[in-house]
């Protein structure tokens, strides 16, 4: 095979790839639709927080934020303050870029991942105060949760 044939130089550039160490980038460029509250500071924060690791984001302003929640499937107890999608998940609250990003490589048989309440020090929410430990949770259809992440 010819050093310029089309197969040839895809092995070879991805052979360079793996020499540089690089890796493929979950999420770059996944549009991220992310419904908040008009009034809510911190929903911003966090769409800024996925665009800066490479997502795009749309954001939707609504009062109907219980509807949204319902819609998506969200259980209840682990509502937060925004509800996107991304990648045909469904992302509820501060959950950081880095899990997104996982959730989407690894493509789990879930519904979505959850960062339940409005933890402190979670993208978003970073402030003055001491950092919370927080779980984010993956969830199912039927409402079975277990653990993604801890941060």
């Amino acid at each position: 095979m010819k050093a310029n044939h089309p197969v040839s130089l895809l092995v070879s550039g991805l052979a360079l790839l793996a020499a540089l160490g690089a890796a493929p980038v979950f999420g770059a460029g996944e549009e991220v639709v992310v419904h908040k509250d008009p009034n809510c500071g911190c929903c911003g924060k966090w769409a800024e927080h996925m665009r800066a690791n490479g997502f795009t984001v749309k954001e939707v302003a609504t009062a109907a934020m219980g509807a949204v929640k319902r819609d998506a499937g969200v259980p209840q107890a682990l509502g937060s303050c925004h509800t996107a999608r991304v990648g045909g998940y469904v992302v509820e609250g501060h959950v950081p870029a880095a899990d997104v990003k996982r959730l989407l490589a690894e493509k789990p048989k879930v519904a979505g991942l959850a960062a339940p309440g409005m933890p402190m020090g979670s993208p978003g929410m970073e402030g003055a105060y001491p950092a919370d430990r927080y779980d984010v949770v993956a969830f199912d259809a039927d409402g079975k949760s277990r653990v993604f992440a801890s941060h």
